[in-house]
């Protein structure tokens, strides 16, 4: 019996993922749930917004499922934390970014494609007037080094800032006191771009397509792109009926805009990834339809990749979109060797979305329909629909 870590987290994914969970029960995916902590309200009360039960969990397991977390500035996380742990020189970080790198989840795959019959996909004018191209990509992005791996300082330590000196661009800072200055490092390694290179390549073979995009900023960037860059030439080699493609983040953006046809997967590091894949979801109904897959070694976990919407979270009963987590579900049991019940979920899911009866407030068009349904209706929905694949 495979087990599965659930951790609901904050906001929202409190609501989506316990909907997740009756979809997997409903397609008849067989896991032992075992539940652990994370997030925001851990770190007010107890200052550690990721218990190492939770990482322990995990590494035992290999296998997680995770809602959204809540992450603020660092003078509004302090100000957050219980009187008691006030001054104690406690640190908020992201508590999804540090379980990335503690178990090495260092590749991230987030599939955004259309739904037929969303009215919120993408459109524009064309020669026969408005039409829906279709949108089909897969961004994979390097989820734990680049500047996410988390290193940087707020104010120069001395020995830094005599190394940072023997660059000549420094000069621009000469006249800056080290205590105002502040430094996030994009810091890479070549095992590293070799790996999301390869996944990639992988993903880009097991979907049938003939190109993989690779996307960055090579002007600003040049040294980290670069050993990005050639990485990915290495691994075309392995790959004779894949091709490389490059594209400048910004001309990549624009043309997602215009003719989103045109790409499959697209290769990133961190952080452009993470702009390029908001994008795209953009073109597909926006993150209510985005899951995402961080894959390592030894530990796979999945997620919606929205956050935990404060905004909304408060709703009763709760409208927010649970697609994005039960699709993450799906890629949870296709990863777990159930593909049918992958399969069978997104039918489910392409059905419910087509015959149009069941919308959350993120799926209805701005000039029309009123009326929306709960995130529990539309599971309910989705799961009606699993009886007819």
């Amino acid at each position: 019996m495979k087990h599965v870590v659930v951790m609901t987290g904050d906001g929202i994914g409190r609501v989506v993922i316990p909907l997740a969970l009756r979809v997997l029960d409903a397609v008849g995916f067989k896991a032992d749930y075992v539940r652990a902590e994370i997030g925001w309200d851990l770190w007010r009360t107890t200052g550690q917004p990721l218990p190492e039960a939770t990482v322990a969990l995990l590494e035992e397991h290999g296998l997680g499922l995770f809602g959204a977390v809540t992450s603020k500035p660092s003078q509004e996380a302090q100000r957050a934390l219980s009187p008691h742990l006030r001054d104690r020189g406690l640190r908020y970080q992201s508590p999804i970014l540090e379980l990335r790198r503690r178990l090495g989840l260092s590749a991230s795959v987030r599939p955004c494609r259309t739904w037929t019959g969303n009215p919120t996909n993408f459109i524009r004018m064309g020669s026969q007037g408005v039409e829906t191209p279709p949108v089909d990509i897969t961004v994979v992005m390097q989820n734990t080094e680049g500047l996410y791996a988390g290193i940087g300082w707020s104010g120069l330590p001395e020995p830094l800032r005599t190394a940072l000196e023997s660059h000549p661009n420094m000069k621009a800072f000469a006249n800056a006191p080290s205590d105002q200055l502040a430094v996030s490092c994009r810091l890479i390694s070549r095992a590293e771009c070799i790996r999301i290179a390869r996944v990639a390549f992988t993903t880009a073979s097991a979907q049938g397509r003939t190109q993989v995009t690779l996307c960055d900023k090579w002007g600003v960037m040049q040294e980290t792109a670069s050993m990005l860059l050639d990485a990915a030439k290495e691994e075309e080699k392995s790959w004779p009926d894949i091709s490389l493609r490059t594209e400048n983040v910004d001309a990549l953006l624009v043309q997602l805009l215009r003719t989103p046809e045109r790409y499959g997967v697209i290769l990133c590091g961190a952080l452009v990834g993470d702009i390029v894949s908001d994008a795209a979801s953009g073109l597909v109904g926006g993150l209510g339809f985005a899951p995402c897959a961080n894959l390592g070694d030894a530990c796979a976990v999945f997620e919606p990749t929205h956050g935990s919407a404060p905004d909304i979270a408060q709703d009763e009963p709760s409208r927010a979109n649970p697609i994005a987590a039960i699709l993450a579900a799906a890629m949870l049991c296709e990863h777990a060797g159930d593909t049918g019940a992958a399969t069978r979920i997104r039918v489910a899911i392409e059905r419910t979305v087509e015959m149009g009866e069941t919308r959350t407030p993120d799926m209805l068009p701005l000039n029309g329909m009123v009326a929306s349904a709960t995130a529990e209706e539309m599971t309910n929905a989705i799961i009606a629909a699993l009886d007819q694949t």
